[in-house]
């Protein structure tokens, strides 16, 4: 069941840094794109950072809309995530073409991939000079969610192979999260 993250802990949810999926929305227009290059920047009020390409369709969205959804993929998703990472959202509709389901957002319009297993409402921080030298853009997390079979008390636990998160390495090759450890303290 989809819960809400305290804003001090939206961190968490991209802190072991899985690839993501960005939804987008201007004037009825939406998109949805993968990314591996993006990460918690800081704790309060809390910020993300992901690197879009500027000719991308969804970085013309972000930045008419001024917002946009990080939503964290499963391991059932690996294909899809692939998919929409693999074309254009600019001459076709990725969420009819691949049969993507959404639920509304809390503060953006930007929707919430379903299946996913964590979602961050963001508005953009903008910083012309950042994105227009290094694609980067920052974000505000204005509300985030996480599906509490997986996440709660500010914890991943990732019990069901099915859920567990996914990692783009390269050339279309993903790792799937492994199991959580404690190391114990060095002796003095």
């Amino acid at each position: 069941m989809r819960k809400t993250v305290e804003l001090e802990k939206a961190y968490r949810l991209m802190n072991h840094g899985p690839t993501v999926l960005i939804s987008s929305s201007y004037q009825g227009k939406a998109n949805v794109m993968a990314a591996a290059w993006t990460m918690p920047l800081d704790f309060s009020p809390p910020k993300v950072a992901i690197v879009i390409d500027k000719n991308s369709f969804s970085r013309s969205l972000i930045e008419k809309s001024g917002e946009f959804v990080i939503c964290i993929p499963t391991v059932q998703q690996e294909e899809l995530t692939t998919a929409v990472g693999s074309c254009s959202g600019k001459s076709m509709d990725k969420f009819s073409e691949y049969k993507i389901t959404t639920e509304k957002a809390s503060l953006v319009a930007a929707p919430l991939i379903s299946g996913c297993v964590a979602w961050l409402e963001c508005k953009l921080i903008p910083e012309p000079h950042i994105q227009n030298t290094y694609d980067l853009l920052l974000g505000e997390v204005v509300a985030a969610w996480a599906d509490d079979t997986v996440f709660s008390h500010g914890r991943w636990h990732f019990t069901n192979d099915t859920q567990r998160t996914i990692h783009h390495v390269a050339g279309g090759h993903y790792l799937h999260i492994g199991d959580a450890v404690t190391p114990d303290t060095l002796a003095d």
